[in-house]
Parts: C-alpha cells; structure tokens; sequence
C-alpha cells in the first residue's frame, strides 16, 4: 500500500457516513429550526453520533457529561445509547442556546434523561461530584479542553470513558499555520491527552476526529 493509498480523504468519510444509520425525522427537524434560530450549525456528525452511541453502550455508560450542549442534538443522542434511569448532563454557556437545547430536549424521547447546565464548563465541572458520571464528551471552547478533561477525570471512577470532538482541527489540524487559535488549541489539548498518564485515548477519524479513551489507574 502506497502512501497515497493510505491515506484518509474526505470521500473515504462520505463513504463511511452514507453507509451509517442517519437522523431521523426529529433530528431533521431540531436542527433545521436550529438554523432558523441562528444556533451555528457545527454538532457532530450523524455517522460520529452512532459512533459514540456504540460506544456508550459498550462501555454500560449510565451518566455522562457533556461540555458544550450547543442546539442538544449530541445530548439527544448520547441519552438514547443510555439504558432507563441513564441521564447525560450536559454544561452550556450561552442562555441563547440553552433555551433552545431545553425546548427541544422537551420535545424529545429522551426528556426525563437530560438536564442542561447553564454555565461556563470551568466553573461548573468543579461542583460536580466525585463518581457522579462515568463518561463525558468535550465539544466546547477547545482552550479550556485541558481543564475540562481533568475535572472529568476528577470525577469519573477508574474505567470511566472520555470522548472529544474536533480532534483533527477542523480538518486542519496538518495545515493550519501556527498562529491559527482553533487549531493550535487543539493541537496542545491532542498533546495533553496523548501524555496523559492515566489515559488510555486513541483518535478515531469519524466526523472532525473524536478522542476515545479510558480512565486508568
């Protein structure tokens, strides 16, 4: 296999993506009103969102953690990996988007699994208690990725698993020069993790890049 051969293009991830299960009729839905309500339209992927919902239900997750809730679609859809009495708590700064996620969250089949956090992630995480969660995703601002990434493992027990979106920069990860913000944010946090030892993580190339790893000891 050649180096070209090898390598992970754009139409190998439409090819994964259009042979993954996609929204249904009420995602489709939440997030076209998402754009009518000016919410940014950057949630993770449908073929990303299965992804972590096999991987939640793998790992027997019933609390997880969610830094950024943006419009609730990837809360949606984490909870519904979540077996009954499971609940995702998910931490979002902006009101705007809170009371959008909540309307929506309402409307869903996963209410009673899903409470939104109003807050800055920095000054809400260290509230939560020890073992009160056993996963978390972080999908928020990428600076503070670090410091999120510590609190979980703060609170999650020893097996608790991690999950981060946008690990490959918004698919410039390789080519975004030094001074770009986004991406050098999440160049250090990729760093950090990889060194982290009490992380077992590996980058999965589904969506924007999402970090999977476990708690060790």
């Amino acid at each position: 296999m050649t180096d070209e051969e090898a390598v992970l293009t754009r139409r190998h991830l439409e090819y994964i993506a259009e042979r993954t299960k996609g929204d249904d009729p009420f995602l489709i839905e939440l997030k076209q009103a998402a754009d009518k309500a000016d919410i940014p339209h950057i949630w993770i992927s449908p073929a990303q969102a299965s992804f972590m919902q096999i991987i939640l239900k793998l790992h027997g997750a019933k609390s997880v953690i969610e830094v950024g809730t943006l419009a609730g679609y990837s809360a949606i859809c984490m909870a519904r990996a979540l077996p009954e009495g499971g609940r995702v708590r998910t931490i979002e700064l902006e009101d705007k988007h809170a009371d959008f996620a909540e309307e929506w969250i309402a409307k869903s089949d996963v209410a009673g699994k899903v409470e939104v956090l109003r807050g800055a992630g920095t000054d809400v995480l260290p509230k939560l208690e020890v073992g009160s969660a056993d996963a978390c995703f972080l999908d928020a601002d990428k600076a503070n990725y670090p410091t999120y990434l510590d609190e979980c493992l703060r609170i999650m027990p020893v097996g608790g698993l991690v999950m981060a979106d946008n690990a490959l920069g918004f698919g410039r990860i390789l080519t975004a020069p030094a001074d770009d913000p986004g991406v050098s944010a999440v160049r250090r946090f990729n760093d950090y993790m990889a060194a982290k030892k009490n992380v077992h993580g590996v980058i999965a190339p589904v969506g924007d890049g999402c970090w999977v790893g476990v708690k060790e000891a």
